[in-house]
């Protein structure tokens, strides 16, 4: 018989507290594989990303070629706590969900926390000094234009009311056209 095990958790830790037996330890780590965390390894992105859309397309008979660039820039950005199953249930939420045969996956596909603010993805968010109003502008702003436009999904997200994201865009002055650009066709 052999036994193939995976953990997320330091098990050299785990004997020293007690709450994992040593010699059931020797006995599984025969041959060990460390695989660091999605977070660490981005390149491999683009490689599991066609490989769930391939498996949950072929599954669910639809026909999703790929992700849009700013879907990709998101996963990228985006910490994965869940490692790889989350990345894998990512895409195959937003395949199944996907209304008829959409060749390729947009950001407003995939769930609200696939956009993410702060440091990882470049500059930061909050600036020491900066007014509660302006970091709420650049909040809204860049929710906006994750969501190319789409006010519904951005009040959504962001836990407000469509009439409040409306009273606050005009209150910080925010036009369509400093938040969405549409997409050009050649």
């Amino acid at each position: 018989v052999r036994v193939v095990a995976t953990t997320n958790k330091d098990l050299r830790r785990a004997i020293k507290r007690g709450s994992f037996r040593e010699d059931l330890y020797y006995r599984l780590n025969v041959v060990r594989i460390h695989l660091p965390p999605l977070r660490e390894r981005k390149a491999d992105i683009p490689l599991l990303v066609n490989h769930f859309l391939e498996k949950y397309s072929s599954k669910n008979h639809k026909e999703v070629a790929g992700i849009s660039e700013t879907a990709l820039e998101a996963f990228y950005s985006y910490h994965w706590p869940g490692n790889v199953r989350e990345l894998e249930n990512f895409i195959e939420s937003a395949v199944v969900l996907s209304k008829g045969d959409k060749e390729f996956l947009e950001l407003e596909d995939f769930p609200p926390e696939l956009v993410t603010f702060g440091t990882e993805g470049g500059e930061e968010t909050v600036k020491p000094g900066q007014s509660l109003m302006e970091m709420e502008k650049v909040l809204i702003l860049r929710t906006l234009e994750a969501y190319r436009g789409n006010r519904s999904r951005t009040a959504k997200v962001l836990g407000i009311s469509a009439r409040t994201l409306r009273n606050k865009l005009a209150e910080y002055g925010l036009k369509k056209d400093s938040y969405y650009q549409p997409k050009l066709s050649i």
